[in-house]
């Protein structure tokens, strides 16, 4: 069976689209305006029956229980308002007015009366009464001391409700007509239209260009950039404009890549085939990842994508991560360390040494009490303070000591410095000192702060093999290991950018006996460096 055109099918469903809004539309119209009719004519018939019991002969006639002035007044009213009926009852419901005579002294039918003959309230219901069904108004009429007398119920049958809606309803399904039809004629013209705009293509043409657009979106979502066969740019996203420093208001699409952006490598690109994936780029001094693939029709180049984020954003995942692993580490070192000395000590008590028990509780008592009292009062900011206590735990558990300044102070942070900035910073230059020190089999690492002069210093000194000159100027960059038996770390990489954001500086040194001495210098105010 052939395959419908574009244009038939798309007459086809825009015609059936529409045909499906107006049935669900028409449907709901006759149904609200039904409810509507409802509640519109209840309102009317309780104001009415409110008017009705407030009136002064009416009051005076149902307190006397004097039919005629009442079926006078009803008759009249009848004449003149477009409602059913108008029944007024007594204190027990029994009728003193109705439009048919035969019924006046029989109770009031519905059995509805109860709120307004026993709890003095109006409302509107709906009851099966002498006449059918109905929406009727209820309120009870009152006396002169304020007691229930009676009460006055004013309706409209429910079949005039329903010959409205059926009146409205076929308008409605005119109207409803009349629109389908001119939607079908606006569908033809739209088909026609729309298969001029993409120049007579088909969807397997279409497929093709929905593939550059698929290899695309399947890109990093940040800036994206797509040039075809020839290097002309054809898609080029508001924020590529924004990260490339590009005028934001000004289009680059239709201009060769080579002009608009020399250093770009996606000309090489639609030549070699080859895919680049998370290669570091320099724009305006400002670091990128960018990610370049090839778009292929068969085993022809037909373009090319390229897709890239700031640099800052990955590290940014990079420390949450960090840090995270640094939380877990503080808690587990904590819970395995002090789990060892409660084993101790209730091993103790049961072979009957409590002597040995409880100066060994002083002794840990007295050593933490200590480590907490100096962190205390060097160190303002909670989350560096946890940091550092849960590296000396960590310490602890490895084997080694971390020997902290007594000197060391550290008031309130800059506003420019977040506490999980120095997380990072410090506890990867730890993290790096206890790994040296168990290289070496040393135990002692040392930490130093201090924030007296322009600048935050931290320093971390570990005995360590220590780092050779030559290799000083390569231990920060991504990837770098002197370890070949371990995976390359990121860590001090992580450092050396949390510094240089902060504008900071790092230095290393060898230490005063051995091993290395790691010293960062943030500065306090962003524009002293």
């Amino acid at each position: 069976m052939p395959q419908l055109k574009i244009s038939t099918r798309l007459i086809l469903f825009i015609s059936l689209l529409v045909l499906l809004q107006t049935l669900v539309t028409g449907g709901f119209a006759t149904r609200y305006l039904n409810n509507s009719l409802q509640e519109q004519m209840g309102i009317r018939a309780l104001h009415l029956a409110t008017t009705i019991a407030q009136i002064p002969m009416v009051r005076e006639a149902v307190a006397n229980r004097d039919s005629a002035p009442l079926n006078q007044f009803v008759a009249e009213l009848m004449q003149i308002s477009d409602v059913a009926f108008v029944s007024i009852g007594d204190h027990q419901g029994i009728r003193l007015a109705h439009p048919v005579p035969d019924r006046i002294g029989n109770p009031m039918q519905g059995d509805d009366n109860e709120l307004a003959l026993v709890y003095g309230q109006r409302y509107v219901s709906e009851a099966v009464g002498s006449l059918g069904p109905s929406i009727r108004g209820k309120t009870p009429v009152f006396g002169d001391e304020g007691e229930i007398i009676g009460v006055v119920s004013v309706g409209y049958l429910t079949d005039s409700v329903r010959e409205t809606v059926a009146s409205y309803r076929n308008v409605l399904l005119s109207v409803s007509t009349l629109i389908l039809l001119i939607s079908i004629l606006a569908a033809i013209w739209i088909a026609r239209r729309f298969k001029a705009a993409i120049y007579g293509l088909e969807p397997h043409q279409i497929a093709r260009l929905f593939e550059e657009r698929n290899a695309t979106l399947e890109s990093v979502r940040e800036g994206i950039i797509a040039v075809n066969a020839d290097g002309v740019i054809t898609i080029m996203n508001r924020a590529a404009l924004v990260i490339l420093g590009l005028p934001p208001d000004q289009s680059q699409i239709g201009r060769q890549v080579r002009d608009v952006l020399p250093e770009s490598r996606l000309a090489e690109l639609l030549v070699s085939g080859e895919p680049e994936y998370d290669r570091p780029i320099i724009r305006n001094g400002e670091e990128l990842v960018a990610n370049r693939i090839p778009i292929r029709d068969g085993d022809q180049i037909i373009g090319a994508v390229s897709s890239f984020r700031r640099k800052n954003e990955i590290d940014l995942i990079s420390q949450q991560l960090t840090q995270v692993r640094q939380y877990a580490e503080t808690l587990r070192s904590q819970t395995h360390e002090y789990m060892n000395k409660l084993h101790t000590i209730s091993g103790l008590i049961q072979i009957g040494a409590s002597d040995k028990a409880l100066e060994m509780i002083g002794q840990e008592t007295q050593e933490q009490q200590s480590l907490i009292q100096l962190l205390t009062r060097s160190v303002a900011e909670p989350v560096l303070l946890g940091c550092i206590l849960g590296k000396y735990n960590r310490a602890q558990e490895l084997g080694l000591r971390l020997e902290i300044d007594p000197e060391s102070h550290m008031e309130a942070l800059p506003p420019h410095i977040v506490p999980e900035q120095l997380v990072t910073i410090l506890g990867n230059l730890l993290d790096n000192a206890f790994d040296a020190n168990l290289e070496s089999g040393q135990k002692l690492i040392s930490l130093s702060m201090t924030d007296l002069g322009q600048d935050l210093v931290f320093e971390v000194e570990d005995q360590g093999p220590g780092i050779p000159i030559a290799e000083r100027s390569r231990i920060f960059e991504r990837g770098y290991s002197s370890k070949a038996e371990h995976n390359p770390g990121i860590g001090l990489q992580l450092v050396s950018d949390t510094v240089t954001r902060l504008r900071g500086e790092i230095t290393v040194s060898a230490g005063d006996d051995c091993g290395t001495r790691f010293t960062v210098y943030l500065p306090r105010e962003l524009g002293q460096r």
